[in-house]
């Protein structure tokens, strides 16, 4: 566990090896929001650019190996480097098309186009590597529809 929901995140993570996941809890279920790969940037956005409690776990899913930088080291960065004024308008971005793409992915009232779309436009490269029972949670469908889909697929 890299980060638990109601603590501070106060690390922003870059991903050199491994894959990671954000998740939280209702009814006792996990429902993932995001998974991350090599390099790829990550945190609580809450909880590293706000300095509040995240309202998400993160999680490792494979053995990872990140660098990171605290929030103090950020900001001393923000304030003496101007380029990384540059580094943090990029990563707005990411994040924002990552976002936009999640939002759409949720919309998609049949689970077979989900899958679709995911392969399509996401990270098809780590289906093979994601826990089925994360990625079916992901793309909001039931494991076994998800197998399901997959065998189709051949």
């Amino acid at each position: 566990m890299i980060s638990k929901a109601g603590e501070i995140c106060a690390r922003l993570y870059f991903i050199k090896k491994g894959m990671v996941r954000g998740y939280f809890e209702i009814d006792s279920s996990e429902i993932t929001t995001w998974v991350d790969t090599e390099n790829e940037v990550f945190s609580s956005i809450t909880g590293f650019f706000r300095n509040e409690k995240s309202l998400e776990n993160i999680q490792s899913l494979e053995k990872t190996y990140c660098d990171y930088l605290e929030y103090e080291d950020y900001k001393y960065c923000w304030d003496h480097f101007p380029e990384m004024r540059q580094i943090n308008r990029i990563l707005l971005e990411e994040y924002y098309i990552l976002a936009e793409q999640r939002v759409y992915l949720a919309r998609i009232p049949n689970a077979s186009k989900r899958l679709d779309y995911f392969m399509e436009h996401n990270k098809p490269h780590i289906v093979d590597r994601i826990p089925k029972k994360y990625l079916a949670s992901f793309l909001a469908m039931r494991p076994e529809t998800l197998s399901r889909l997959m065998r189709e697929r051949g």
